[in-house]
């Protein structure tokens, strides 16, 4: 066990370090960053917590495919909670992976359909509520249905929706947001799926 959580730190470690100059990477190249002066104040816990994060749920699987995918969550929960965004570099290749990851497991066919299904979906709402969905949730959904089929999807939406309009509700009550603000969403749905990736 001991061992374990020793791998499991020392890869953190590295991939907090990497993960981190990668953020910043694509912080500079953006022009779309929604606290543009804050990148510096609104980032200064990342890598404490991304590596507490990242060793702590690395220690709970062995497989590289999974590794890979908690790890990809984890920079785009933060880069959602820092600046509103989820960047494509990161999305694309969870959903590349998710789909080899299907493939392996035999669901590549009902994955692929709850992709096309949950980012359909999401595509749809984020047109009708005129902005309150960006495209990158809608991307993220797509990509976590490879991983998850779509019962879990549907699990990790129900899950995502009620955390995030529960963390709107207390941050307009705490007068932190107006109720007209963008709230990001992406944090919820990603939070959820790692814990479903992990324990179903």
């Amino acid at each position: 066990m001991l061992v374990k959580i020793f791998l499991s730190a020392t890869l953190a470690a590295a991939l907090t370090v990497a993960g981190s100059l990668w953020i910043e990477k694509l912080y500079a190249r953006s022009t779309e960053l929604t606290f543009p002066e804050e990148i510096s104040a609104r980032a200064k816990f990342r890598k404490p917590i991304l590596f507490f994060v990242l060793t702590t749920l690395f220690s709970l699987t062995d497989d590289a495919f999974l590794t890979a995918a908690i790890f990809l969550l984890a920079l785009m929960t933060f880069t959602d909670f820092e600046q509103y965004m989820l960047f494509d570099a990161m999305t694309f290749p969870l959903a590349a992976l998710g789909a080899v990851y299907a493939w392996q497991n035999s669901t590549l066919q009902e994955n692929f359909l709850a992709a096309l299904v949950g980012g359909g979906a999401f595509l749809l709402f984020a047109v009708l509520s005129k902005g309150a969905l960006g495209g990158g949730d809608v991307k993220l959904i797509a990509a976590l249905g490879f991983w998850l089929g779509s019962e879990k999807l549907l699990n990790v939406v129900l899950v995502g929706t009620i955390a995030g309009g529960l963390a709107a509700i207390l941050m307009i009550l705490a007068k932190k947001k107006e109720r007209k603000s963008y709230f990001a969403y992406g944090p919820y749905f990603t939070l959820s799926a790692l814990y479903f990736l992990l324990t179903t």
